[in-house]
């Protein structure tokens, strides 16, 4: 069936698919610069709180799966409302006020309580803002363009901490002024997703007219399609997703680590973030481009350099910015190749949902990591390396499997 022609003629007045990618991607830039600005800091401020390992473990994990796992509610209430702006722009709004008000608490629990909400921010969003970019996608190719967005939004995780280790230099231990000053690319941002949304007020159009088809189920998972419209396949790689996620030490656990053993001090922190920002956003280019031309196997390398990340937790200077750069890698490729897959192997209509499914699944793989490694952390450092070493030997094993599966159901495709 061809498009009809109001949408044809709606597709027609579009802002280029790459030009809305690319402005999204500034969006989330400026947006990244408030929210990992605020968890560059937030390890070494709860410490400074009176926090223990366990606690900044738990804590971590904790915002991790409240910013991943509810995705899974907002992602359907995203995909039966359809009002993908207005999730958007919410949940960023969350994020922006919350963010500086950290700051002037000087008191654990509330402080807890509004990085909590800035994690809710997060989850409210994120299944309508990579649903809004998956539509322009379906014309710029998946890899390149999660990759792209990818890029630029790490591009302000990046700017967010050298502004705060700027800011803690000149004002040794001023966490309220580090984040007061986040209020500022945080109203930047909003004003610029209200432009956007004038500009493409229904980014649908885009796959409407676009060359390829949304895939459908195969035959092979004809018979195990969910009722929520998702493939079995879908399932097996979240589930290897999740196992993968738990192998992944938090920012703030690494931070902790730096300071207890004495290899950072306070203002080196947010720098130590900004490289595995820097490496994150380069790895999620590079790898998107890796997908397009090769698949999905491409994602093999992510368990393998997850293990890597573990010399982070020993005692040399050298090996913490190593372990941390190659974390950087590890969270660049999840943040965005791995959403790759799911433009590929689930319909148009379920993907919000699907979308929401992978936070889920990741956020309680990293809900697991932050209490686990947390606990195994105040044991011994050796004890979290081998933890964070074991559970990537079986999410390799896993992810072999799955990847070779879903690319036999493309080949029959």
């Amino acid at each position: 069936m061809s498009p009809q022609p109001d949408r044809m003629a709606a597709s027609a007045t579009l802002m280029r698919p790459w030009h809305f990618v690319v402005a999204f991607g500034i969006v989330s830039l400026m947006a990244d610069m408030v929210y990992e600005g605020a968890r560059s800091i937030i390890g070494p401020y709860l410490a400074a709180l009176g926090a223990s390992a366990t606690l900044v473990g738990v804590v971590a994990g904790a915002g991790e799966f409240i910013g991943y796992g509810l995705r899974v509610v907002t992602g359907y209430a995203v995909g039966r409302t359809r009002h993908y702006w207005t999730w958007t722009i919410l949940g960023y709004a969350m994020t922006v006020l919350s963010v500086p008000l950290i700051g002037v608490t000087g008191v654990l629990t509330p402080a807890l309580i509004l990085y909590g909400t800035e994690r809710l921010g997060k989850a409210v969003r994120s299944p309508a803002k990579d649903t809004l970019l998956s539509y322009a996608a379906a014309k710029t190719g998946r890899g390149s363009a999660f990759g792209v967005h990818q890029a630029l939004d790490q591009t302000g995780a990046l700017l967010g901490p050298l502004l705060l280790a700027a800011i803690l230099s000149w004002h040794d231990g001023d966490y309220r002024l580090a984040f007061g000053v986040l209020a500022v690319p945080g109203v930047l941002l909003l004003g610029m997703l209200l432009w956007l949304r004038s500009r493409v007020p229904d980014p649908r159009d885009y796959e409407a007219s676009a060359d390829e088809v949304p895939p459908l189920p195969s035959a092979e998972d004809a018979p195990l399609v969910r009722a929520a419209g998702l493939p079995a396949t879908f399932w097996q790689y979240v589930a290897t997703v999740a196992v993968l996620s738990a192998g992944v030490a938090s920012f703030p656990l690494i931070a902790f680590h730096a300071l207890e053993r004495h290899l950072a001090v306070d203002a080196t922190i947010p720098l130590l973030f900004a490289v595995a920002m820097a490496v994150d956003g380069l790895s999620g280019f590079l790898v998107g481009r890796l997908y397009d031309a090769y698949g999905p196997r491409v994602l093999v390398a992510v368990p393998v350099a997850a293990a890597l990340a573990a010399i982070a937790f020993t005692s040399n200077v050298a090996l913490l910015w190593l372990g941390v750069a190659i974390w950087g890698i590890v969270n660049g490729v999840l943040d965005s190749t791995v959403k790759a897959v799911v433009s590929e192997i689930v319909p148009s209509p379920s993907r919000a949902s699907a979308f929401g499914w992978l936070a889920l699944v990741r956020g309680i793989g990293l809900l697991v990591a932050g209490a686990a490694l947390g606990l195994a952390y105040e044991h011994s450092p050796a004890w979290a390396i081998g933890l964070i070493v074991g559970i990537n030997v079986v999410a390799l094993v896993g992810l072999v499997m799955i990847l070779r599966r879903i690319e036999r159901r493309g080949a029959h495709r």
